[in-house]
């Protein structure tokens, strides 16, 4: 695992590089944010963002979307793969949230994690988006280049590495740390070919590819 002060100077060259860490979900109620993540699951965020426009339009409140036929919700997201699962997720998410939240997203752990469709990978982005609360978004990018720069041990169980990562990230830096981390697997550390010659933190990395 790495030191203090190289886990810093990590930190500080992805801020140097990604200095505006925001989700690449776009969204505008704490609730759209939550549906858009359920439909990123296994689908990208650019295909989600061109479907949630039509379907915030169709649905533009919370009452709206838990009074939804789950068919017609998902003739609107039908493009972003599972369309069955996530149309009923939504719809029950809506209901839930109104019916026991008071219309609002919850912002603690335990609560969210009772929402359908939200695992600890949502709940997290959502506390640290939303919020500004700690959270570790562990997803297939955070999860390999911290393997790679030596802050995880190279595990891919996410709830394992976020464990990990609680111990060296500070909770401030946690959200925007895991975008960064997105932003950085989508530019130069990409999957099959990382662009380790161009790697501004190749002197930093444990694992970079001759």
């Amino acid at each position: 695992m790495r030191s203090p002060d190289s886990t810093a100077a990590i930190i500080a060259e992805l801020k140097n590089l990604y200095p505006d860490a925001v989700c690449s979900l776009d969204y505008n109620k704490d609730y759209e944010l939550l549906i858009s993540v359920r439909l990123s699951a296994q689908c990208t965020d650019a295909r989600v963002n061109l479907v949630t426009p039509a379907l915030f339009a169709r649905y533009p409140t919370l009452e709206s979307f838990a009074a939804a036929d789950v068919e017609d919700v998902g003739q609107y997201v039908h493009s972003c793969g599972f369309w069955r699962a996530k149309a009923r997720d939504i719809v029950a998410c809506a209901q839930q949230l109104l019916e026991r939240f008071g219309g609002r997203v919850p912002d603690d752990m335990e609560s969210l994690l009772t929402l359908p469709g939200v695992g600890r990978k949502t709940a997290n982005l959502l506390l640290g988006d939303i919020y500004g609360k700690e959270g570790y978004v562990c997803d297939t990018h955070c999860i390999r280049i911290t393997g790679r720069l030596g802050l995880t041990d190279g595990s891919k169980d996410p709830v394992k590495v976020e464990q990990q990562l609680r111990q060296c990230i500070p909770p401030e830096e946690s959200s925007d740390f895991c975008h960064r981390m997105v932003l950085h697997g989508r530019a130069v550390c990409t999957a099959r070919n990382p662009r380790c010659g161009e790697c501004t933190l190749r002197s930093l990395c444990e694992h970079p590819q001759l």
